[in-house]
C-alpha cells in the first residue's frame, strides 16, 4: 500500500490522543476522589483542555509548514510523553492536571494540523482524500471506546484515595514514544506544504483571508452547524437516557459508549463509500436519514417501560435504535473536511486545518450549550426534536458549498 508508514502513524496519532482527550471525564471524577476537589472545580479542565486546541490552532496553523509538520508532530508527542510519564510521580495536587491537559490541547492542535496537512499532501483525488479521512476520523471513535475500557482497569472502586490509577499515564507515555518512532521512520515529502518564497507574517495574513472567501465561509458554517449537532447527541445522550428513558445510570453511560461505537464504525464504512459515491449524494442521505430517526425513534420514548431491573436484556426499543443515528452523523464531518482541503491548494492546508479546529471547538461549545438550555427549559425529547434545524441548515450549506466548488473548478 502506498505511503502505508505515514497512514499507520495517522491512524496511532489519532489513537492515543482519542485516550488522552476523553480522559477527561475519568480523571475529573478521580480527582473528586483522590483530592477532594468539588465539581465545578474538576470542571475547569474541560476549559484547560478545549480552549489551548483553538487557541493554539489559529497561531500554529501559519507556523507548522515553517517548522516542519514531522517535526511539528513529534514535538508535540514528546511534550505528552514528558507529561504523562512524570504524572504518576509528581501529580499530588490538583494544578498537575490542569497543565497536563493544557500540553494535552495544545499538542493535540499541532497534531490535528499536522494530520489533515498530511492527508492532503498523500492523497491524489478528492475521494482518495474523504476516503482516508473517514479512516482516520474512525481511528479516534476506536481510540475513544478503547481509553473508556483501559482506563476503567487502572480505578480501585474499593478505594477512593487511592492513586495507583495513576500508573497509567506510563502507558500512555510509552504509546506516544512509539508513534514518534512511527512517525520518525516513515518518510514524507513536504515540500507541497509551504508556498516557495512565502513568510510567517505572509502565511499568517493568508490564513486569515481565508476567512473571507465565500468557499471558506459556507465550509465553516458547515463545519459549525455540522458539529454543533453533533456535541449535543454526544454530551447529552447519557442525559437522555437517565432523564427521559429513565434506565439506570450505568446503562445511560454505556449508550454514550455504543454511540461511541456507532461513530467509529459509520466512519469507517464511509472511507469505502466515497471512494464510489460522490459526497454530496452521500451526506444528503446521511441527514435525510438522521432525520427520519429522529422523527421515528423520539415517539417511541412514549411507550418505554422501565423500572429497576431495567438492563440491556429487557430494555425498551429506544434504548437500542437511539444510539444507531451514530452510524448516519459520524460521515458528514471527516467528509466535508476533506472536501474543503482537496479543493485548496496544498500549503493552505494547514492554514485552513487551523481555521476547522477553532470553527469546530465553537461549534460543540455551542452545541453543548444549547442543548443543555434545551433539556433544563423544557425536556430530553424537545432538545433533540430541536436538532431537525440545524440538521436542515447543514442541508443546505452542503448545498451551497459543492455548488461553490464546482464553479470554482470550472474557473481553474
Amino acid at each position: 500500500m502506498k505511503n502505508l508508514g505515514i497512514k499507520a502513524s495517522l491512524f496511532l496519532n489519532y489513537f492515543v490522543f482519542a485516550i488522552l482527550l476523553n480522559s477527561v471525564g475519568a480523571v475529573i471524577l478521580q480527582v473528586q476522589r483522590n483530592f477532594g476537589v468539588s465539581e465545578s472545580g474538576a470542571s475547569v479542565l474541560e476549559a484547560f483542555k478545549d480552549l489551548p486546541i483553538a487557541i493554539a490552532s489559529f497561531f500554529i496553523a501559519s507556523l507548522l509548514p515553517r517548522l516542519g509538520i514531522k517535526k511539528g508532530m513529534m514535538l508535540g508527542l514528546a511534550a505528552v510523553a514528558i507529561m504523562c510519564f512524570a504524572m504518576p510521580l509528581i501529580a499530588d495536587e490538583f494544578w498537575y492536571f490542569k497543565m497536563l491537559f493544557a500540553v494535552i490541547g495544545v499538542s493535540f492542535a499541532i497534531i490535528k494540523i499536522s494530520v489533515f496537512s498530511i492527508i492532503g499532501l498523500i492523497s491524489d483525488t478528492q475521494k482518495e482524500h474523504s476516503s482516508l479521512m473517514s479512516w482516520v476520523e474512525g481511528t479516534f471513535m476506536i481510540g475513544v471506546l478503547f481509553g473508556n475500557l483501559f482506563i476503567s482497569l487502572f480505578v480501585d472502586d474499593n478505594n477512593a484515595e487511592s492513586t495507583a490509577w495513576l500508573s497509567m499515564y506510563w502507558y500512555l507515555s510509552f504509546m506516544s514514544i512509539g508513534a514518534i518512532v512511527l512517525l520518525f521512520v516513515s518518510p514524507l515529502d513536504e515540500t507541497e506544504a509551504q508556498l516557495e518564497g512565502s513568510n510567517l507574517s505572509n502565511d499568517f495574513i493568508e490564513m486569515v483571508k481565508l476567512i473571507v472567501r465565500p468557499l471558506v465561509v459556507v465550509f465553516l458554517a458547515s463545519a459549525f452547524l455540522f458539529v454543533l449537532i453533533e456535541q449535543s447527541f454526544q454530551t447529552w445522550t447519557p442525559t437522555f437516557y437517565k432523564d427521559v428513558i429513565s434506565v439506570p445510570a450505568s446503562m445511560s453511560i454505556q449508550a454514550g459508549a455504543i454511540l461511541a461505537g456507532a461513530f467509529a464504525i459509520g466512519r469507517i464504512l464511509s472511507g469505502f463509500v466515497l471512494q464510489k459515491v460522490h459526497w454530496l449524494r452521500f451526506c444528503i442521505a446521511c441527514l435525510v436519514i438522521l432525520g427520519a430517526c429522529v422523527l421515528i425513534n423520539l415517539p417511541l420514548t412514549n411507550s418505554a417501560v422501565v423500572d429497576d431491573n431495567t438492563n440491556w436484556w429487557n430494555a425498551p426499543l429506544i434504548a437500542y435504535v437511539f444510539p444507531l443515528m451514530g452510524l448516519f452523523l459520524a460521515p458528514i464531518y471527516p467528509t466535508i473536511n476533506s472536501v474543503i482541503l482537496s479543493s485548496l491548494p496544498r500549503h493552505l492546508h494547514s492554514s485552513m486545518s487551523g481555521l476547522i479546529v477553532v470553527f469546530s471547538a465553537l461549534g460543540g461549545t455551542f452545541g453543548s450549550i444549547i442543548t443543555g438550555s434545551l433539556f433544563e427549559k423544557f425536556d430530553g425529547v424537545t432538545a433533540f426534536y430541536m436538532s431537525l434545524i440545524p440538521m436542515a441548515l447543514l442541508a443546505l450549506t452542503l448545498i451551497m458549498l459543492n455548488r461553490f466548488i464546482n464553479r470554482k473548478s470550472l474557473q481553474s
